[in-house]
Formats: C-alpha cells, structure tokens, sequence
C-alpha cells in the first residue's frame, strides 16, 4: 500500500515537472519571435511634423461605382509568429456610404505582415502603445446592417518600404473599396498608424 502511494507520488511530481517544462519552452518562444501585439487605429493627423498623432480618425475608399465609404476605428489583434490568422482580436468603428451607416467590428484576424519600424521624424505620438510600425493588416470585419467584410489597413508612414498604401480599403458584402486615395499633405483623412508591443 505505501509503495503505490510513493509511486502515484513520484508520477504526479513527474507529470508536474512536464508542464512546467512544457510552459516555459512556450513562454520562451512567444518571448523570442513569437506573436506579436499590435495596435491598429485610423488616426486624426494632418501628417506634417510636429503634428499630433491621435486616434479618432477617419479615412475613405471608393468603389468601382463611385459609392465611398468613410471608416472610424480602432483595435488590437495578437498575430502569430507564423504571419497566419488569429481570433485573438477586439476593435472596430463606424461607417458611411451613400446607402446608409453605422458601426462594425472586428471578429478575426486574417493576415499581418510587419515592413518596418517608422523613422523618427518628430511626430508627437499621443497613443504611444509600443513601437511605431509600418505594414499591413487584414481584419475580417462584421457591419452592423448584417453584411460582412474585409477589412485592410495599410500604414505607410516615415521610412516605410515602397509597395504599402496608406489607408484603409474593405469589401462590405460583395461591394469591394479597393480605391484607396493617398493622403493630401496638411489634411487630417486617410492615414493609419500600428503600435507594435
């Protein structure tokens, strides 16, 4: 009786030392590469320095029919190191078109690719959570008139790699956003930002 009681003993302590080991070699590759955790915001800017940068911004995109559609928002999403998708997301904002408005949120991250760090170029970063990115984000997205989308957020901003817009395009139904204007010097519209921690 006291040898089966020593041996479930020694094969919880065994079964315990595992997980242990098996905790800390995940701890140890999300800490060295691992996902990544971004921030993502339409920002209020007028992109010429010393201007603030703050969320609460706005930024459109037109159709092939000349509909435009004007997007708010906000979020986070944790991104494998992978590059692949993840349900690890909160956020959304508002809409406009032509036909109506309202708000979506995001339910899925879809793919994110991080270019660079941006330059410092004397921006006074008013949402300051992590490190100042460019790249480019799809988000699946779900409006609140029942439709759904996706949702692509490109930063190109200080020092950034070409081949990235800046600003937002989406599909809402089968509606597809995808003519995205590049943001006029001094104006506050059409510019993103992500924090990356």
């Amino acid at each position: 009786m006291r040898r089966k009681s020593w041996v479930s003993g020694l094969g919880a302590v065994v079964a315990l030392g595992a997980v242990l080991m098996l905790l800390t070699t995940f701890a140890s590759a999300a800490s060295s590469g691992g996902a990544a955790h971004v921030r993502w915001d339409i920002i209020s800017t007028t992109g010429i320095p010393p201007a603030p940068l703050n969320p609460g911004g706005h930024a459109s995109a037109m159709a092939p029919d000349g509909d435009t559609i004007t997007l708010t928002g906000s979020g986070h999403f944790v991104a494998p190191a992978s590059g692949g998708g993840s349900a690890a997301v909160d956020g959304g904002g508002t809409w406009t078109t032509s036909g109506g408005s309202g708000t979506y949120e995001v339910t899925a991250l879809v793919s994110w690719q991080r270019a660079n760090d941006q330059a410092n170029v004397g921006f006074v970063d008013n949402i300051d959570e992590g490190t100042r990115t460019n790249g480019t984000a799809v988000l699946k997205i779900a409006f609140s008139d029942g439709s759904s989308g996706v949702l692509t957020v490109g930063c190109h901003g200080p020092g950034a790699p070409p081949g990235i817009f800046e600003g937002v395009a989406t599909t809402k139904g089968y509606k597809t956003y995808y003519n995205v204007p590049a943001p006029a010097p001094g104006v506050d519209a059409g510019r993103t930002l992500f924090h990356v921690r």
